[in-house]
Formats: C-alpha cells, structure tokens, sequence
C-alpha cells in the first residue's frame, strides 16, 4: 500500500521548487511563516516543519531576529575516508550508543529523490538518531536509503550498523561518499536533542554514500555539537 506524500513534504517541494525557480534568489529573506501558511493554505505548524527540513538540509538558513533567507553557495572541501559513527568513537576508545527518534518508510522527497537517484516519490526508509560517545550526545542524524534495499532487513541491525548488515545481507560495500560541511545555528528541536543552547553555532555534514557500483544508497544529513566534535583534512602537497 502506497502511503500519501505528507502534507509538509508536499509544501517542502513546492518551496524548493521556487527557489530553484529564482522566486527568491540566494541571500534573499523569503516571506514570514504567517505569509507562507495562508500561501499554501496551511497551518503554521506544518509550514514551519516544511521550513525547517529545507534549513537541516541547508537550502534555507535562519538569521536570528531578521527571518529564513535562501542559503548562499558554500565553498566545498573533498574529505578523505569514510568511516561509521561507530567505528569513529570505538577507535577513539569512546562507547558509541544511538537513541531512535523516528523511524518510517515514506515517499521520498524531492530533495531525497535527486540525491539518491530514484524515481518522484519513490519509497524510502527514513530515519532519525541521536548520536551519544560515553552517553553525551554528540550529533542528530537524518538518514534516507531506498526501501528496496532494506525491506527484508530488521529494524535493531539497521539502526545498529548499516553499512555492516548491508554488506552482508546485500554485498552492498561502501566505495565512496560526497560530503560537505556548512555551519549553522541549532533550532529549538536540535537543542533539546543535543543538549545545547538554541541559537548555538553546530557543524551539519551532508553525505550521500556510494556503492563499488558507483550507486548512491544512503542520504544523511548530520547536525554536531561544534565543541564535541571535529573533522580534519589530511591532503597531499605536491
């Protein structure tokens, strides 16, 4: 049975659309979540979700006081190495844990649509996680992978270790992955999840991971706690 697109995602589409269609061009305040709402005839709470998917994935950006404006183009920096949230802090000697926050199978966005190379909403596995080392919260993660590729698969080896029950289950290995990194402000949600202050400056990794096939299977946008975390470069001067 097919589920309905939500009624956020739907006005998540459109927004974006308009922007791509330069409604409003980058660095341009979009209307008010009030004028937004009557404009596509919704309540407030569900403008607002749809505004804040398209701000976790960085195409809008809140300026505190002054209103959400269309993000400006960020520099992007290639990063070696592709490792899990796992393996990271077993090899720092920290104890990895994760806390499900929400965890469905919906039709896939637009945004989640074009990342992952699939049809207008094709269905997806959708998943939210806050990320803990030694039970302090490091990051809230959102990540999408076709439905295809997990519908045979258990929720508790899933959300324990993707990339190791896909290469089992699958033979799906990870070959490669696209990152880019973007500061932020934490909304009010992401806050309460990390345990820092509304407002506060965090760092959002964007990656889509690719298979030896050279096939995207998994979408996640990360928000970390900036005083928790850090990423490093290593490159070759030549």
């Amino acid at each position: 049975m097919v589920k309905a697109t939500p009624i956020y995602i739907q006005i998540h589409n459109q927004i974006r659309k308009m922007i791509e269609q330069e409604v409003w061009k980058i660095g341009e305040r979009i209307p008010s979540e009030r004028d937004l709402a009557i404009q596509f005839n919704v309540s407030r709470m569900t403008l607002r979700q749809a505004v804040q998917t398209l701000v976790d994935e960085g195409i809008l950006e809140r300026k505190v006081g002054s209103g959400t404006y269309v993000s400006n183009k960020k520099v992007r920096e290639k990063m070696a190495g592709i490792q899990s949230f796992t393996d990271i802090m077993t090899s720092q000697g920290r104890k990895p844990t994760s806390k499900t926050i929400s965890y469905h199978v919906k039709p896939a966005s637009v945004s989640e649509a074009e990342n992952l190379k699939l049809e207008p909403e094709e269905m997806v596995l959708r998943m939210e996680r806050i990320r803990y080392a030694d039970e302090v919260p490091i990051c809230f993660e959102v990540a999408t992978i076709p439905y295809h590729l997990v519908e045979s698969l258990g929720k508790q080896e899933i959300t324990k270790s993707l990339y190791k029950v896909l290469e089992a289950e699958q033979g799906i290995t990870v070959k490669r992955a696209e990152q880019t990194i973007s500061a932020m402000c934490a909304s009010e949600k992401i806050a309460e999840y990390l345990s820092i202050k509304r407002g506060e400056s965090i760092l959002q990794l964007k990656q889509i991971s690719y298979s030896k096939e050279n096939l995207p299977f998994e979408y996640v946008r990360t928000q970390y706690v900036g005083e928790r975390f850090e990423f490093y470069l290593e490159k070759d001067l030549h």
